[in-house]
């Protein structure tokens, strides 16, 4: 399943569309949280808005998000382990108040398990690359691991 979500405070017309036109090519089920925009699909399973315990198990049940570029969206599939597809809303399209999810994906563009699409072309096959995805947890390097087994001895001894 995939689920497509793009946040509760603006709609994201052009990316919920681009999805449901996309959706009966894609061979898994589609469910989209589509806040307050105007346009209804068709093609896939659409709610205004899915509650916090309902949207956390879909995410867990979901093969890929797709999604504006929120950074609580991008925590929460780095946290379940789940592929996302950042779409980020437009200042040119009139989508947002400025660019600040472009200059989002460009800081986050190469990590585990984080693809963006620009534009609606570049969705497809996008969608294609996140759903093969078989692994999206980061190599932890070695300080990272050195300094989570010193917390851990603390945690259990209480010395460093």
């Amino acid at each position: 399943m995939i689920l497509v979500t793009v946040g509760m405070q603006l709609g994201f017309d052009r990316l919920i569309e681009a999805m449901d036109k996309l959706a009966p090519e894609l061979g898994v089920e589609v469910i989209a949280q589509t806040g307050v925009g105007t346009y209804r699909p068709k093609n896939m399973q659409a709610r205004k808005s899915i509650a916090p315990a309902e949207f956390e198990s879909l995410v867990q049940q979901s093969q890929l998000i797709v999604a504006h570029a929120g950074i609580g969206t991008v925590l929460t599939a780095q946290r379940l382990s789940k592929p996302i597809l950042l779409f980020p809303r437009r200042f040119d399209h009139g989508e947002h108040r400025n660019d600040h999810q472009v200059a989002t994906v460009r800081n986050l563009q190469g990590r585990p398990g984080l693809l963006i699409a620009m534009d609606e072309t570049e969705l497809k096959s996008k969608i294609a690359k996140g759903l093969a995805l078989t692994s999206t947890k980061a190599q932890m390097s070695p300080t990272a691991r050195q300094l989570r087994s010193a917390i851990a001895g603390f945690i259990e001894t209480g010395k460093l």
